[in-house]
This record gives C-alpha cells, sequence and structure tokens, in this order.
C-alpha cells in the first residue's frame, strides 16, 4: 500500500479557466494525478494542442514529490506562485499547467506572480475540493457468460473503461474499504490490482 497519509485532498473534477491580464492569456489546467507518467503525458499532449504558446509553466505535488517549472519565464516568477496556491489549498495528486500567450505588455516580476497566482486560484473556483483515499485500480477478466455476476456485483461503481474480446475486461476504482466488500466475490476472476488513492465517495 502507498506509504503516505490516509487522507489527502484533491480536486473533484479536471477543470480549465482561462483569463486575460495586460493583453497576456493565461490558460490554466487543474489535473488530478496518479503517476508521473500521467503527468509527462499531459504536458505532451497540451503542448501539442497549445502549440505556439510562449511559456507552458506547471507545478505538481504526488504524494511527497513537489516539482515545479518556470519555463522561461523569470526565476520564481510562474513554477513557484502555482505550487503555492497548491499547497496553500492543502492539494495532493494534483497537476496545474498555465499556458501563457504573451500580449506584448511586460507585467513585470510582481505582476507575473500575480498572474499565474490568480490564473490558478481561479480555474480552481470552478471545481470542488474533496477527500482522498487509499484504493486501487482494478482490471478484472472474465468470461462472457459471467458478465451479469459482474455486472451485478459492480453495479455501484463506475466502469472506467470496457474490452470485448475473447473475455470482457473492466477496469474501475475502488478505495480499500469498498474493495474489502467485493474481493471474495470477485476472487476467482483474473485481477490486476495496482494502488492508488481515490475521491472518498463519502465527502463528495
Amino acid at each position: 500500500m502507498i506509504n503516505l497519509v490516509n487522507k489527502m485532498k484533491t480536486i473533484k473534477h479536471n477543470v480549465k479557466n482561462e483569463i486575460i491580464i495586460n493583453k497576456s492569456r493565461f490558460i490554466c489546467f487543474l489535473h488530478k494525478i496518479n503517476s508521473e507518467t500521467e503527468i509527462n503525458q499531459l504536458l505532451e499532449k497540451l503542448k501539442k494542442e497549445y502549440k505556439g504558446a510562449t511559456h507552458y509553466c506547471y507545478a505538481y505535488i504526488l504524494g511527497n514529490v513537489k516539482r515545479f517549472n518556470d519555463d522561461g519565464e523569470p526565476n520564481g516568477t510562474a513554477g513557484i506562485p502555482i505550487l503555492n496556491v497548491l499547497e496553500k489549498n492543502e492539494l495532493n495528486h494534483i497537476l496545474a499547467v498555465v499556458i501563457r500567450y504573451f500580449g506584448g505588455v511586460k507585467l513585470g516580476a510582481g505582476g507575473l506572480v500575480r498572474a499565474y497566482s490568480t490564473s490558478v486560484s481561479e480555474c480552481l473556483n470552478k471545481t470542488k475540493i474533496v477527500n482522498m483515499v487509499e484504493g486501487y485500480e482494478i482490471t478484472i477478466k472474465f468470461n462472457y457468460e459471467k458478465s451479469k455476476i459482474i455486472d451485478h456485483i459492480l453495479k455501484d461503481y463506475n466502469i472506467l473503461n470496457k474490452k470485448f474480446s475473447d473475455n470482457i475486461t473492466y477496469v474501475f476504482k475502488i478505495s480499500s474499504k469498498n474493495y474489502e466488500k467485493i474481493e471474495k466475490q470477485i476472487k476467482d476472476f483474473e485481477i490486476n490490482k495496482k494502488s492508488i488513492f481515490v475521491i472518498d465517495s463519502s465527502n463528495t
């Protein structure tokens, strides 16, 4: 199991928000994350989607790891202000990316700090902060004749992915507490279990 505190906070939904300050566009993205692989994939995706932007600044908190990047902005004017907003709200398992299109007006060091902080804060206002608990991402494989049984067992859980071939494969996330409730019912099936943090359904 992940060696961290039993509960932490994150955002309920991934969100995007855009603000304009002195003709510069600041586009903020807040995403829940469970691995650095996810972070790298998302950064690559955003750089392709927003090709031509002046800066792609970000910060993330993943467990005990905290990192930030100014991406060419003056040292300490982008990544740290982004990280400070995440820390102030006690968030974890979260990535904040702020993409800037320079509008021709220099903001100065203080102006940049305020702009990046405001961008993240306003984006955060578009979602809800929720608790996270230890849990699993489960991949379960079963025969077609067992589909009704599995569907009944998992009726209260959101299936993230379904694949149909010679067998059926479901992927879903579940808290450790809820997994204990269904563990005996699914123990005879082919299961792959990855430790992650999930949103605490009792606080959503």
